[in-house]
């Protein structure tokens, strides 16, 4: 069970969104337009600097993963797949595109 303040767990939170873009090759602009927000809300969410129930919504099921909703609906979840994400995250930044050269 993840406990701590409200501040602690916008955090915690923001990072396990963060890890699972990453993960998924994804960039804020593109998860952000997948989710319909702006890529400032989204910033924001990753941050740590909280968010609206509705787009934290937006941006679980635009990474496809309702599970994590599930989770927060069921009684007694022992543990949360969440927390596999933050913890295996390596990798900081999704990787660009390409760019052939015009030679």
């Amino acid at each position: 069970m993840v406990r701590g303040n409200e501040a602690e767990l916008e955090r915690i939170l923001g990072q396990r969104v963060r890890a699972l873009r990453l993960l998924r090759n994804l960039p804020q602009t593109t998860l952000a337009d997948m989710a319909g927000v702006s890529t400032e809300t989204l910033r924001g969410l990753e941050g740590g600097h909280g968010t609206t129930v509705r787009t934290l919504l937006a941006v679980v099921r635009a990474l496809g993963r309702e599970e994590w909703l599930n989770a927060l609906a069921a009684d007694g979840v022992a543990a949360s797949t969440l927390g596999e994400v933050c913890r295996t995250l390596v990798r900081q930044r999704a990787r660009g595109v390409r760019r052939e050269s015009s030679q």
